[in-house]
């Protein structure tokens, strides 16, 4: 019924966390705009999403035929950090690369490089909700990301993120190359 909805309107709905083991509503969540969608033959859709917006929960205003909240948006205030949002971006566009690169190596999609320019002239603050966003597998992270309000804060988050899992591929390609196949 949603999805019907929203085909007939502005295709754009609320996403929030759920979190899995105490079914608890997070507080911030984002609105999620529909840019191509295909319907089954039973009614229901493939879809895929661009995030925009984000909003804190005020309410859930009803819950049927499905979930309608009161919410407050809210966009990143100045950075307190004295530290460059734009060397920042650098940092952790390079550490993407150098993980992307690794990654590729340890999977054994040797030759296969990562992108020049992970970072497509993005500014620091929407590149730092992509770089979120490809954190697929770890949802609690990706959450304290996004309930983040500072780009600097959320970057350094990152690259700290970034770099460990750089140390943890670098150790397996160690031992990849140690021990061949």
């Amino acid at each position: 019924m949603m999805m019907h909805t929203l085909l007939q309107t502005d295709l754009r709905f609320g996403l929030i966390y759920i979190d899995p083991d105490t079914s608890s509503l997070a507080d911030v969540g984002c609105v999620a705009e529909i840019v191509k969608h295909e319907r089954l033959v039973d009614d229901r859709f493939f879809i895929i999403c661009k995030g925009q917006e984000r909003f804190r929960l005020l309410g859930i205003v009803r819950s049927k035929p499905y979930p309608v909240a009161r919410v407050q948006w809210f966009e990143d205030r100045p950075s307190s950090e004295p530290e460059d949002v734009e060397s920042l971006a650098t940092d952790v566009e390079n550490y993407m690369r150098d993980v992307i690169r690794l990654s590729n190596k340890v999977n054994g999609k040797v030759g296969k490089e990562a992108p020049k320019d992970i970072r497509k002239n993005l500014f620091p603050t929407p590149f730092s909700f992509w770089v979120a966003s490809t954190f697929e597998g770890a949802p609690d992270e990706q959450q304290a990301l996004l309930e983040l309000e500072d780009t600097a804060l959320r970057l350094k988050r990152e690259k700290e993120t970034l770099r460990n899992t750089l140390n943890y591929l670098s150790a397996a390609a160690a031992v990849k190359d140690a021990f061949p196949a």
